[in-house]
């Protein structure tokens, strides 16, 4: 029996061997993704693809794809994957969503932390030979505790900063695309709000929401002038939420104090970008599920999407599952 053919477009952090008892797999080991021309090539040949979102799964990809059973994407978004054009072929698309909820708030709050208590200008000053006394107004930021934290989108990872949030005794307000239930809002001690008020009452706003056409360029000029002069904005969710002019004018003319993020527009940042001369932002490369826990979880999560896909079962995690109905 002749085996079908898998290719996964990166090293995972998980053995392969349930996969490759049943397919034929080829993986891509250089750091960098494959070049679209070559994804163009592979996909001609496949029957699975397992995926991530740096890699553009486009409708002309998927048109050339003539053997392909199922897509499985090692992430929770999607959005880099034109799920129309893979529906009207049949092909079902897996993803793994909840697996990196925790992982992802506690990187958020991480990068929260560090950014009001100045931790990475600070670890620079001291290896500068900058540290010479205790100074009265060294490195000042503002306190977490008693603050009041803006979550933009209400899904597990806002619901995850809200539950962290309590323990510093924050007030906490929220926007969201669907308001939660009363009794939720009651446990998690937080108020439903809309996004103006949510950027004027804000001492930390933080964003959950998945990118769309409605939050694609969310946060421009109009937003931030909304916003505290001491505001600090946190984005783990995806870059292209935010306008990075905007972004640089806001920190660079202190409309607001600084932000923390864990995504750009575009990804990976440019080694020009004036973003890069900002003592007043940091950035981290894209880490949000980076543990070692989280990261084997979703590579297994995905891979059983895609060996139920090549053998014809439905997937455990399928974002069109209305493909089953067709």
């Amino acid at each position: 029996m002749t085996l079908p053919q898998v290719f996964i477009t990166r090293r995972l952090p998980t053995q392969l061997q349930r996969l490759e008892e049943i397919a034929n797999v080829e993986v891509w080991t250089k750091r960098q993704p494959p070049p679209y021309e070559v994804l163009l090539e592979k996909v001609k040949k496949v029957n699975g693809l397992l995926c991530l979102l740096s890699d553009r799964i486009d409708r002309h990809l998927l048109e050339g794809g003539m053997s392909l059973r199922a897509i499985s994407q090692m992430a929770v978004g999607y959005d880099n994957i034109d799920i129309g054009a893979a529906t009207a072929r049949g092909i079902p698309v897996g993803h793994t969503p909840g697996v990196l909820t925790d992982a992802t708030a506690d990187l958020t709050w991480a990068l929260l932390m560090v950014a009001a208590r100045r931790i990475v200008e600070a670890d620079r000053f001291v290896r500068a030979g900058e540290w010479q006394t205790w100074e009265p107004d060294l490195l000042l930021g503002p306190n977490i505790a008693g603050a009041t934290l803006g979550i933009i989108g209400f899904g597990r990872i806002g619901q995850a900063m809200a539950r962290r949030a309590k323990g510093f005794d924050m007030r906490v307000v929220y926007t969201s695309k669907h308001r939660c239930d009363l009794e939720l809002e009651q446990k998690l001690d937080v108020e439903f709000t809309n996004f103006e008020t949510l950027l004027q009452l804000s001492d930390f706003v933080t964003i959950h929401t998945p990118l769309s056409p409605e939050t694609d360029g969310l946060f421009a000029e109009n937003e931030f002038a909304l916003m505290k002069k001491s505001a600090i904005l946190i984005n783990t969710s995806r870059g292209a939420i935010i306008n990075p002019n905007a972004l640089y004018k806001a920190l660079s003319s202190g409309e607001i104090a600084g932000a923390a993020i864990d995504v750009t527009e575009p990804e990976p940042i440019p080694t020009d970008s004036p973003l890069l001369t900002l003592d007043n932002l940091i950035i981290t490369p894209h880490i949000g599920s980076a543990s070692f826990q989280t990261r084997e979880k979703m590579a297994s999560m995905a891979i059983d999407n895609l060996i139920a896909g090549l053998k014809g079962e439905r997937l455990p995690n399928c974002v069109n599952p209305e493909i089953y109905e067709l």
